[in-house]
């Protein structure tokens, strides 16, 4: 993705946000320099480690708007470290028809959270034990309450509805065409995006970035590196 097309989507994000009175955290806010600074004066080494912060993904296949997500972590822990919160928190955006990819997690737990907008769309399918897809019924609990769904089953959530998907199950999702973008929650164990996704097909979690103008947000992503790249 070009860093022009990612500084966009973060802008078009934080608006969307705020139309859904949905707060951010400060550090959400921080420009490039501001997150620079409080990185060398070492007071935020939980954002950093935790990979806490602003997250977007083409999943490598370049059309964002097909197929991709923005996040932003709230909230998380890290295995083996000295931030030992068991559980983490994400906020999102998904847009009409936009799809995350099939995948599960080896670790994870969570649940899926309308939090507002349109409804989401979400499929979901039992791994086999050589991580394919089973044909088994599904079983889920949706805001408490058990169902079964056959293998691909269309689960419609609508705002204020969540789920919870257990490790292992793989699913998908989108927005629902004509309803609108949707917020989408996620409350979950301690994720690490970098070692806990299974795709179905194989995929990027992380996109490449064509440094085409300067960053307006950090990414997680961006973090490996503290001398933030610049454009050409």
């Amino acid at each position: 993705m070009k860093r022009s097309e990612i500084n966009n989507e973060i802008r078009g994000a934080v608006e969307f946000f705020d139309k859904m009175n949905f707060k951010l955290p400060e550090f959400a806010h921080f420009s490039v320099d501001k997150m620079m600074e409080i990185e060398k004066k070492g007071i935020a080494g939980e954002i950093f480690a935790a990979g806490m912060g602003w997250d977007l993904t083409d999943f490598g296949l370049g059309n964002f708007d097909k197929t991709g997500l923005l996040l932003f972590t709230l909230r998380n822990g890290k295995v083996n470290s000295s931030y030992t919160k068991p559980y983490a928190e994400k906020i999102m955006i998904t847009k009409e028809n936009q799809l995350t990819p099939l995948h599960f997690h080896w670790s994870k737990q969570e649940d899926i959270i309308n939090r507002g907008g349109g409804n989401l769309i979400i499929e979901v399918f039992n791994s086999d034990k050589n991580e394919g897809l089973s044909d088994t019924v599904v079983k889920v609990s949706i805001d408490g309450i058990k169902y079964e769904f056959k293998p691909g089953g269309k689960i419609i959530l609508k705002p204020g509805q969540s789920i919870c998907l257990t490790s292992g199950m793989y699913h998908r999702f989108y927005g629902e065409a004509g309803k609108g973008s949707v917020l989408v929650g996620e409350v979950s164990m301690v994720n690490d995006d970098t070692k806990d996704n299974r795709f179905y097909e194989p995929l990027g979690r992380f996109s490449e970035i064509e440094e085409d103008e300067n960053p307006f947000r950090v990414l997680v992503q961006d973090y490996q590196n503290y001398s933030i790249p610049k454009a050409k």
